[in-house]
């Protein structure tokens, strides 16, 4: 498939996913870490117009003025923008005007992309490809706390299912020895991928299962929620000051869990793999079992051997750079390396990734109190 034929796939697809939604759901942001519909679609947009079509099409001219600073995420080389808890603010532009947006730059980059590209101009189309299949993916996030949270559970199409898990856990067992990690071949990954290095792992057991439901309540049932023994003690404050007792968007009704799900409010299948898991409760899990999480190298060298992405699996790492780590100038170099403090590793895929997004090195993060994601359990001993 060619470069233009990925852009335009990946970019259909993010209006084909939004199809089903109401236009009172593009707006809303009912928690900092949430952000509305309308500003994935409108952000991903800016990223080409900003990166691409401003810095390499001299006879481009901007959509708008206001969008650049609407719609920057993060990146202080490109200017100021409105704060991240603000984003639900903007009843402006329209979600009517945030397609005419994406449609502008979809043509302009359709007859960019037909002209002789540099490879500097490649690599930052392929990122923006890539960063766009994330925020399609922190769509699913989002949106399903936006609906999550509403007294009447609605949902919107969709083809997301999580597998049944049928077969007791197997432990596969890593012997102990020096093992290359880090992407090292000339296909897509993201910086905080590179460094390829040794490290060295002593000998393990990791399981060929997630965690299910029917465990984590076990876990419920043991009075975990109240055993400050099992929990960091950041952990255990997160818990008591937010009254956690159950994964995020599980309900205890008529005596039984249930949890919402984008096809709706339904009874806990106890065969599923518990979902939607802070850093914090699956540590305690992992504790209450007498066992632990695995470390992002361990998972990485046993991945091999693993039936990995129904959920994202939470590692006992915390995000630092690898050996000779380097950021590139300018906004893009912010894309990771300033993130590398207070957040866990998840390795993985899930349901919900954009299918040939991730691979074995790819390094997922997010802060330990985390659980809107669609984030799982796998133990290690």
């Amino acid at each position: 498939m060619t470069l233009k034929d990925r852009y335009l796939q990946t970019r259909q697809r993010f209006s084909s996913i939004c199809e089903s939604l109401k236009i009172e759901d593009y707006s809303v942001q009912p928690n900092v870490f949430v952000s509305p519909p309308k500003w994935h679609l409108a952000h991903s947009t800016w990223f080409f117009e900003q990166f691409v079509l401003t810095a390499f099409k001299s006879d481009y001219k901007v959509f708008d003025d206001d969008f650049a600073y609407l719609f920057n995420s993060y990146y202080n080389n490109a200017g100021d923008r409105v704060l991240r808890p603000n984003r639900g603010l903007m009843t402006r532009p329209t979600v009517d005007e945030v397609y005419q947006y994406r449609n502008y730059v979809d043509e302009h980059m359709t007859i960019f992309l037909d002209s002789e590209l540099l490879e500097e101009t490649k690599a930052i189309i392929e990122l923006g490809i890539q960063h766009e299949q994330q925020h399609q993916e922190l769509f699913y996030y989002d949106i399903k706390y936006i609906l999550g949270h509403q007294p009447t559970f609605p949902t919107i199409e969709n083809t997301i299912r999580l597998n049944e898990i049928k077969t007791a856990s197997n432990w596969l067992k890593i012997d102990e020895g020096l093992y290359n990690i880090g992407h090292d071949s000339n296909s897509f990954c993201y910086d905080n991928e590179m460094g390829h290095h040794n490290v060295f792992l002593h000998e393990f057991e990791i399981s060929d299962q997630l965690i299910t439901n029917q465990e984590y309540i076990d876990f419920i049932d043991s009075g975990a929620y109240q055993n400050f023994n099992l929990w960091h003690a950041e952990g255990w404050d997160f818990i008591q000051q937010n009254k956690i007792k159950a994964p995020e968007y599980w309900h205890k009704f008529k005596g039984k869990w249930h949890q919402y799900t984008l096809n709706g409010f339904e009874e806990v299948n106890l065969k599923l793999p518990v979902n939607h898991i802070s850093f914090y409760e699956a540590y305690a899990f992992a504790e209450w079992k007498q066992m632990r999480l695995p470390t992002e190298f361990e998972w990485e060298v046993a991945s091999k051997q693993l039936d990995y992405g129904q959920l994202w699996e939470w590692t006992n790492s915390a995000y630092l750079p690898y050996p000779n780590f380097s950021k590139a100038p300018g906004a893009l170099g912010e894309y990771n390396g300033k993130f590398m403090i207070n957040q866990m590793v998840l390795r993985g895929a899930s349901v919900v990734t954009v299918k040939g997004h991730s691979r074995p090195t790819y390094r997922n993060f997010f802060h330990p109190d985390m659980r809107w994601q669609f984030s799982g359990i796998r133990l290690v001993k």
